[in-house]
């Protein structure tokens, strides 16, 4: 059985800690983990290609076991934590980051701010459009219901969305551990990450002109952010790829954790050979 690596910090120059979890040796994976999430959701990635990469999965400012310093207000706030923690683990050589759903958005705020430092992106689970006036709406909502009663709402609406059927069916552990990790969520990093995704700008143009090469993926049941969607976004990007992970929803990487972990490889390996 794989025991999970040992967390690690890092005082960010924000205020408080960040902490993250990282396995193996090789080119850097920079993981970043969904909404409202922690690094727990890259297990699969953590224990199934360290044999190959340099796995870091943080999490997030707020989340999991980080701590301290004030909320974010935007997403750019977590691009510039990405930097800090990439800054004091000395790394001088540009890294591929891989974010899903949230960390996706997250991803596009850093391909734009600090594309020197990536040398591919991979999109999981996600989408480069802004929110919709409903969307926003909805998320301003949720804030208030979580700064007077917690985080069990949200929690509730979206783990009942998170998964295919079939993990439901056949990984019921994996569901309810995801659905406690929710539980456990801060209220106050809860209700930042809502505002501040309410407010991030549209990645669509951006594509166009991405950089660095980009892996697209998306489970077959993701009913949040749709494989159609997700591959017209990738058809945007001129050096992109997309594969649609068969047997899974919103959470591609832990429902079939095999399957993503050959794209990744496949696509990583095809990075070192540029």
């Amino acid at each position: 059985m794989h025991t999970p690596p040992p967390p690690s910090a890092v005082s960010l120059a924000a205020g408080g800690e960040l902490t993250f979890f990282e396995a193996g040796k090789g080119p850097l994976l920079l993981c970043v983990h969904g909404f409202p999430l922690d690094h727990s959701m890259w297990q699969g990635q953590l224990a199934g290609l360290a044999d190959r990469f340099r796995v870091v999965a943080p999490d997030l400012r707020g989340f999991g076991r980080s701590h301290g310093g004030p909320a974010v207000t935007t997403l750019d706030d977590f691009v510039a934590d990405l930097c800090d923690l990439l800054d004091q683990l000395a790394l001088t050589e540009p890294v591929t980051l891989c974010g899903l759903s949230m960390g996706g958005y997250i991803a596009f705020r850093f391909a734009a701010l600090a594309p020197q430092r990536l040398n591919g992106l991979i999109l999981c689970d996600t989408r480069a459009a802004a929110d919709t006036a409903d969307v926003i709406a909805n998320r301003h909502r949720m804030v208030e219901i979580v700064r007077k009663g917690g985080v069990a709402t949200v929690a509730d609406a979206m783990h009942s969305k998170l998964f295919a059927a079939v993990s439901y069916a056949e990984q019921p552990t994996m569901a309810e551990s995801t659905r406690r990790v929710m539980m456990t969520a801060r209220p106050e990093a809860v209700a930042a990450a809502l505002l501040a995704m309410a407010a991030r700008p549209d990645a669509t143009p951006q594509l166009a002109s991405l950089p660095m090469p980009s892996l697209w993926l998306c489970g077959s049941e993701d009913s949040i952010t749709p494989p159609a969607e997700m591959q017209a976004n990738a058809a945007l990007a001129p050096d992109s790829r997309f594969v649609e992970i068969t047997d899974a929803g919103h959470m591609a990487p832990l429902e079939q954790p095999t399957l993503v972990n050959e794209c990744i490889t496949s696509f990583m390996t095809s990075l070192e050979h540029r």
